[in-house]
């Protein structure tokens, strides 16, 4: 998988807040009391559930943070399948280091590698069909842009990163705007020439009704699956569509078949499960 990492300027200050409110006031007070000062150790980040691998630059700095003499090794880069037991990365340099960044790094590593997890249960679902799989903005404050790139990392693809990418109507901004041509042509007016327009409906009437107003793309939202198949008919390749609402990876398949563009999930990014890594010492 061709997966460009994000930067180190973006990575850092996640690392250093997470770390920052691990250590506290006075550091890890088991580790120093208890570790020889210049003990050196050999630990591998296993995977105790197989899945899919997502965040080991940010494991990396948490590490290397605390101690920039500790070196990791990858053996399985994200974005990899993982079978049980199997090894993600080596870990080595000072214990003490190792023991106080282990907890960060692993909840960056866990939560990061189960969304691309989750993510990639939903694309193998749909494997055969044009529809991709795109996540929401429905992230963990401060940790969208990781979100979005453990997603990226199970195959998924990403939606807007924040209010200022593009421009989305929904039923509220309908609502108050007075009605749906009242807010597209607001909107048109409004936005740049680069800025693509997405308008969200919940019957084929309003659908109907929206593509006259010719719209770069529909989110239809919460219909059923003959709904989005007359959907998928009505729009006749005019607007890119979008399903959305409570989608599984059991529900996906369906959806997919109807030939929607996009399927975007929320939970993805802010309920999936972690993928269980442990921290295993070696020597």
């Amino acid at each position: 998988m061709n997966l460009s990492p994000l930067p180190t300027i973006m990575l850092e200050p996640l690392a250093r807040a997470a770390l920052l409110e691990d250590l506290g006031r006075a550091g890890d007070l088991t580790s120093d009391a208890v570790v020889p000062k210049n003990h050196h150790v050999t630990t591998v980040l296993a995977a105790r559930q197989a899945g899919t691998v997502a965040g080991l630059d940010l494991a990396m700095l948490a590490f290397r943070l605390v101690d920039h003499n500790v070196e990791m090794t990858v053996h399985r880069a994200d974005g990899s399948e993982v079978a049980q037991g199997e090894a993600i990365a080596s870990v080595i340099g000072p214990a003490r280091a190792i023991l106080t960044a282990e907890r960060t790094a692993l909840n960056f590593l866990c939560h990061l590698s189960g969304v691309a997890t989750a993510t990639a249960s939903v694309v193998a679902a749909v494997h055969g069909h044009r529809a991709k799989i795109v996540c929401t903005r429905k992230t963990t404050p401060g940790l969208r842009a990781v979100e979005k790139y453990a997603v990226r990392a199970g195959g998924g693809a990403n939606h807007r990163f924040g209010l200022d990418d593009a421009i989305l109507i929904k039923d509220n901004h309908i609502a108050i705007a007075g009605g749906i041509h009242p807010a597209i042509e607001r909107a048109r007016s409004g936005a740049g020439h680069l800025v693509k327009i997405e308008i969200e409906v919940d019957t084929l009437a309003q659908l109907e009704e929206v593509l006259a107003l010719t719209p770069d793309a529909v989110l239809l939202d919460n219909m059923s699956v003959d709904e989005l198949r007359q959907a998928v008919t009505m729009v006749a390749g005019r607007a890119i569509t979008e399903a959305s609402g409570r989608i599984t990876a059991a529900t996906a398949p369906a959806i997919a078949a109807t030939g929607v563009d996009l399927i975007s999930i929320g939970w993805l990014t802010h309920s999936a499960p972690i993928l269980d890594i442990g921290l295993d010492f070696v020597g």
